[in-house]
């Protein structure tokens, strides 16, 4: 069991508060179907199978936190996550995204996931197995010998070098050795082979063979075999070049794929954004029917059926899709009735206030201001931020979103990049300590702000 198997509800709330300002109704929801999932695990096959993941419907205006809630969720629980937008989507025979490839993209995902996990795992044993192919370039304790016409099949033997050089040769990697681990070697030049795949064959104008369960290249990757190019490279670079390769070779890939179908499938979580756009009113045509067709396309993936992938069949049945939309001009009861009942929890999330934007600037882990100052400060560069800063940063977003487009937080960005653009700019050459107070702030964004055409262009 994880750790993050270990948290309760309430510590997952926690948890999520670190890095999200407010909005504790939609935390509280994802938290109780995230614990809901660990519940299930711990159940007999026979319930497992019986309970399902009460999906989630979050309803608020943009940048008031919901793709970022369902995020660091999945960072918290180390779940396979993806973000899609509703909108990318079209009904089956019209050009675009099929449906179907979102469940593609989470096991793709689902499988980079638990490849990185395990080469960490063999992470040791590989930089020995590096360590080796290096000082083979250096001193080769066996000489290759060309079979005659073998490069046409790229053959070629090798045989143990006599042993008095034998024993020399390895006196010399002995001592290599040391100082490759040293690293006094680091800026030496070696020669390496690297193993490239040879695909010459390209396919132009057909449809994306992922969309229909096909790993084309691997096909065709597997019937040609693979060459080795010869690299010349210093050795530092040798080392993380070869430290992947070395790493794959030690891994066990149906393993690994087995592994990430599981996860994916039980723990996966889909975040589908823009599902207001897809909504439409009965008895509307034209667009909106279009609109109806992929909403019922969606359909029998958010309530569980099998897909098939080029990593091997997989169940929708038990991964957690979080939907998502402003729902201004719709609402949820314009979508259809059969996909409204598969997301039986609705949250509804609370404008950002003027009060909300100081504690954004302040309260996370990952606030703006903090990651602002860490970037200037590898530049030697002190960048501090008084009270009254934050409160004019946070007034002046505020009043920009009520002016202009309601963008939620993300007005920060803009108005935040624009007072320090100068700062930026200059650096690493500024050298007295840079104060972001009120005055600064009103400095930097009057001449914007008092005319509007440039503000609606800038901010």
């Amino acid at each position: 069991m994880s750790d993050f198997d270990k948290l309760t509800p309430k510590q997952i709330v926690e948890e999520l508060d670190k890095y999200i300002v407010g909005q504790s109704k939609a935390k509280k929801a994802v938290a109780i179907a995230i614990r809901n999932r660990i519940r299930r695990q711990k159940l007999s096959d026979e319930w497992k199978k019986e309970i399902t993941p009460k999906n989630i419907l979050m309803i608020g205006p943009t940048g008031v936190g919901k793709t970022e809630i369902a995020r660091r969720l999945a960072q918290l629980s180390g779940s396979p996550f993806l973000k899609v937008e509703a909108t990318r989507f079209t009904e089956v025979g019209y050009v675009g995204k099929n449906v179907d490839s979102m469940i593609r993209e989470l096991v793709e995902i689902a499988v980079n996931m638990v490849k990185q996990q395990k080469m960490k795992e063999v992470e040791e044993k590989a930089k020995l197995n590096v360590e080796e192919r290096i000082l083979d370039a250096m001193v080769p304790l066996k000489k290759k010998t060309q079979i005659p016409f073998a490069n046409i099949f790229g053959m070629q033997m090798e045989k143990p070098q006599q042993t008095d050089d034998y024993s020399e040769n390895l006196r010399k990697r002995e001592e290599l050795r040391r100082r490759l681990r040293s690293g006094e070697l680091d800026n030496e030049e070696i020669e390496i082979e690297i193993e490239t795949s040879n695909s010459p064959i390209g396919f132009i104008g057909l449809p994306e063979m992922e969309d229909i369960g096909m790993d084309l290249s691997n096909v065709i990757g597997n019937i040609f075999p693979k060459q080795k190019k010869r690299r010349r490279m210093k050795i530092s670079e040798a080392k993380k070049v070869l430290l992947p390769i070395e790493e794959e070779k030690l891994i066990d890939m149906d393993e690994t794929i087995q592994t990430a179908l599981e996860l994916a499938q039980n723990r996966g979580i889909i975040f589908i954004d823009e599902m207001d756009k897809i909504a439409a009113k009965t008895g509307s045509s034209g667009q909106d029917v279009s609109r109806q067709g992929v909403q019922r396309d969606l359909l029998p993936i958010v309530e569980g059926t099998t897909i098939t992938t080029k990593y091997g069949p997989v169940k929708t049945d038990y991964i957690l899709f979080i939907a998502a939309g402003a729902f201004h001009v719709s609402k949820p009861s314009d979508l259809i009735p059969e996909l409204q009942g598969r997301f039986p929890i609705r949250v509804e999330l609370e404008p950002l206030k003027e009060e909300d934007f100081v504690r954004i600037l302040v309260e996370p882990e990952n606030a703006l201001t903090k990651q602002y100052q860490a970037l200037l400060y590898t530049e030697n560069v002190q960048l501090e931020f008084t009270d009254d800063g934050i409160k004019e940063l946070a007034r002046v977003s505020y009043k920009l979103n009520q002016k202009l487009e309601n963008i939620g937080a993300r007005r920060l960005y803009t108005v935040l990049e624009k007072v320090l653009e100068d700062v930026l700019f200059e650096a690493p050459e500024i050298e007295e300590k840079i104060i972001v107070d009120a005055d600064y702030v009103t400095k930097k964004l009057k001449g914007i702000i008092e005319d509007e055409d440039l503000t609606s262009y800038i901010l």
